[in-house]
């Protein structure tokens, strides 16, 4: 697709909304995820940080 301008692209030929709100959602999705995972991975190293202590009392 060919574009006369910066407007045009960002409008998307009356689509923009669509598809830069899909794009967001997608982004929003993405970084939720990686946010959760890392929390995720702290929680189960302090576990296991907690389990190793009580075993070498």
């Amino acid at each position: 697709m060919i574009w006369a301008s910066w407007s045009d692209f960002w409008n998307m030929g009356g689509y923009g909304l669509y598809v830069w709100g899909s794009y967001g959602v997608v982004a929003l999705g993405l970084l939720w995820e990686v946010q959760s995972a890392a929390q995720r991975q702290r929680r189960a190293l302090a576990q296991i940080h907690e389990e190793t202590q009580d075993n070498d009392l």
